[in-house]
């Protein structure tokens, strides 16, 4: 196989182009969290935390796809910056949840509005029903690998 069959192939690889997506997304992300005084790894805490009020550490790791102790230490660093609180779980005394702050949700609307920025962009010119079908895809084939 030559270079230009490798260059070409690659094209057609879906795996290539959700890399190629998420790491510009991300660079855009952080360029647009940095005023804000955030990085992506807070954000990512910040919109976990954004549809329940506790989460267990574990379940935000799997919502923001971090690693555990990673995101142990993140958490953390947003407890001593008032951004999140945690107790332990009412029902399970093991279990350590998170809660956004008034001042960690605050910073989490910026943050949002932010994102909801980059994703317009994104999408202008994206038919509001390609859209959905790249969600309804993307959505099985994680449920495909989730099977691995």
């Amino acid at each position: 196989m030559s270079a230009d069959d490798i260059r070409h192939a690659k094209e057609h690889w879906p795996f290539y182009w959700i890399s190629r997506v998420n790491a510009r997304y991300v660079q855009a992300l952080e360029r647009r969290l940095k005023p804000l005084g955030i990085d992506v790894p807070n954000w990512r805490v910040l919109i976990s935390l954004y549809e329940e009020d506790y989460l267990s550490i574990s379940e935000i790791a799997e919502l923001s796809t971090m690693r555990l102790n990673t995101t142990t230490k993140v958490v953390q660093r947003m407890i001593l910056d008032g951004l999140v609180t945690t107790r332990i779980r009412p029902t399970d005394g093991r279990v350590t949840e998170a809660c956004l702050t008034e001042k960690g949700d605050r910073l989490r609307a910026l943050a949002l509005a932010e994102a909801k920025a980059i994703h317009d962009l994104s999408f202008a010119d994206i038919d509001p029903e390609e859209r959905v079908a790249l969600n309804r895809t993307l959505a099985r084939v994680f449920g495909q690998l989730s099977k691995l």
